[in-house]
């Protein structure tokens, strides 16, 4: 296996049913836990100029997506799919391929639906995907733990707020570094 540190300038996120009435369903990851890593992983697409894509799933009066999101990135436009893969849905694979990016960090909720199918598809198409671990969260440990090997055996990678914050570091003497470096130290302090 080769290791190559994540290339801001080739990198982009998916943010899936990160929402009002969805991100409560995860139970793998205490929820205030959870949206201080969403939180972390915005902060980080904005400081590295990394796009995002942010899809949601339908939902009674309109998706509120959770506000982590839009304080790091302002409001983007999201993506309302009627399907359990952000590449079946045309809109939302539109916008990945169009941010023109060789790898692919998601972050969602449910690691066992939308995280694991469109990491699924997303190598299926060619892409580098890794699913952001603390930035998802899964309907139960047991079956959370089976997407993640199925999405292992697949050849996605598995990781965290902490690595890649650690990886677009690089040197901490930077200004940049040393700001991923505090997103990561907010992020971890309750």
């Amino acid at each position: 296996m080769s290791y190559t540190p994540l290339d801001p300038s080739d990198t982009m996120l998916l943010f899936a049913d990160l929402q009002a009435g969805i991100i409560e369903l995860g139970t793998t990851s205490d929820l205030a836990r959870l949206r201080r890593a969403v939180r972390a992983l915005a902060k980080l697409a904005a400081l590295f100029e990394m796009p995002a894509v942010v899809t949601t799933a339908p939902s009674e009066g309109g998706a509120q997506v959770t506000p982590e999101i839009a304080a790091a990135l302002g409001e983007l436009p999201h993506f309302g799919r009627t399907t359990t893969d952000a590449f079946t849905h045309p809109a939302t694979r539109e916008a990945i391929v169009r941010a023109g990016r060789k790898t692919l960090l998601i972050a969602g909720v449910a690691t066992e639906i939308i995280v694991q199918h469109s990491a699924l598809s997303g190598v299926a198409n060619g892409l580098a995907v890794q699913v952001v671990v603390d930035a998802c969260g899964g309907l139960s440990p047991r079956t959370e733990d089976a997407a993640l090997r199925r999405l292992i055996a697949a050849g996605v990678v598995p990781t965290s707020v902490a690595s890649v914050a650690g990886q677009l570091a690089g040197d901490f003497s930077e200004p940049k570094g040393a700001q991923a470096i505090g997103v990561l130290y907010e992020m971890a302090s309750p």
